[in-house]
């Protein structure tokens, strides 16, 4: 160790004696944790058991929520009053500083209307564009191309792997506030040990598409209704590697996306039926957990969730318990699916394919689709004019209206024939 700049040694041996360490010890978050959980609980919050870093305190009409993340907290109440008294009895614990109004948190930048709540991470996004020399890049309206495959063992390996990853890395967190890149940056994250030049080329792919819309993220809406609904979907056997099929869904409260995923199913699924049946399972499991934590914030959800999927032959399963030849040979865990069902918890409707909106999640979509889908999605960009937003929406619509209006024409003159 070297003495730091200015500190005079008068002789002899010195050393430095360590106070205290927050960060460099195993135990420290740990002890950090038990210490801050300690004086939250002396003053009356309960620690939720769908999720262990949220504290809620309800007394009288007032509830007051506390989010925890190491050292960084978010408080929520519909009471002043009693969240300027919490903050003034935590300063006599802990050394705290109040940032005031959420606007920033994590990355995450927040802006509020009376509409409702926008998220996005636009300063982050034009970061990861700087650190990888894309900041000029030639923006693309989608991250990744129509029917691409990407393999583990075609293309040539990277001389610098760790460039690869770190980028990957990155990515993986703008996918808080962006569904849309959700599924090419899951694909590009199971090539992480070996990548590949095509791999790399496919991340840039996805740098130029947030270029196109730095500012986009998912607004949450305060005149939506209490209703909770999701969209699954799955594509059968899309890995070439291991001919494992993907899971998407994403899930609404009310108009507004508050949960989605794209991922890798964990075996090979020997139809597209019981890929699908798999891909509500986990959605199922996902409902069940946020109806745990609406119950721990004391919000009552008394009507069934709706599960929206495309495969009417998956809907059966999860509705008749007597498929056995076509479900045998499926883990139990995956009858999840129909035990919720039974108990008015999941209800279970068909949506076709083009309103299905996990689609974005499980494959790459062309520009148009993709547009339409984020625009269901309530995703959009507030650095844009509203104008500008309306006229796209209209002509999407408009498009979409009529590619539907062909297909039901094509459809009628095979009847005919």
């Amino acid at each position: 160790m070297q003495l730091p700049q200015g500190f005079h040694n008068k002789g002899g041996n010195v050393v430095c004696k360590l106070n205290k360490s927050l960060y460099g010890l195993k135990q420290a978050s740990r002890q950090w944790n038990a210490k801050f959980c300690s004086v939250i609980k002396h003053h009356g919050f309960k620690q939720c058991k769908a999720d262990y870093s949220l504290f809620t305190k309800k007394f009288n009409d007032s509830l007051i929520a506390l989010l925890v993340y190491v050292d960084d907290i978010l408080i929520a109440s519909n009471n002043v009053q009693a969240v300027e008294e919490l903050k003034t009895s935590l300063n006599q614990h802990f050394k705290l500083k109040d940032l005031g109004g959420l606007k920033y948190f994590l990355g995450l930048e927040i802006a509020r209307s009376n509409k409702g709540i926008t998220l996005c991470q636009r300063k982050y996004a034009l970061e990861v564009l700087k650190d990888a020399g894309m900041s000029a890049c030639k923006p693309s309206k989608v991250p990744m191309e129509q029917n691409l495959k990407l393999s583990k063992f075609q293309g040539k390996l990277l001389a610098n792997p760790g460039d690869y990853r770190r980028l990957v890395g990155r990515l993986l967190y703008l996918t808080i506030t962006r569904p849309k890149i959700a599924y090419p940056v899951h694909k590009l994250s199971q090539f992480m040990s070996k990548p590949r030049k095509p791999h790399l080329d496919s991340a840039y792919k996805v740098l130029q598409y947030i270029k196109s819309c730095p500012g986009q993220g998912v607004f949450l809406s305060a005149a939506s209704e209490f209703h909770l609904k999701a969209y699954t979907d799955a594509d059968w056997a899309s890995c070439i590697d291991t001919r494992r099929s993907t899971t998407g869904y994403c899930i609404f409260l009310g108009d507004s996306l508050i949960s989605w995923k794209s991922k890798k199913q964990s075996i090979v699924s020997r139809s597209s039926v019981e890929a699908e049946y798999r891909a509500m399972a986990v959605t199922v499991c996902e409902l069940t957990w946020l109806l745990a934590l609406l119950k721990d914030l004391e919000i009552h959800h008394p009507q069934p969730t709706l599960l929206f999927c495309d495969n009417q032959a998956a809907i059966y399963i999860g509705e008749n318990p007597v498929f056995h030849e076509r479900t045998k040979h499926i883990e139990v865990d995956c009858h999840v699916v129909r035990d919720k069902v039974q108990d008015n918890i999941v209800r279970l409707l068909f949506t076709p394919s083009h309103s299905q909106l996990a689609d974005l999640l499980t494959k790459a979509l062309n520009s148009q689709q993709l547009r339409y889908l984020l625009g269901k999605m309530s995703i959009m960009n507030i650095h844009s004019s509203a104008s500008h937003l309306e006229g796209e929406c209209q002509n999407l619509d408009k498009s979409i209206k009529k590619n539907k209006k062909k297909k039901t024409d094509a459809s009628i003159d095979e009847k005919d024939v």
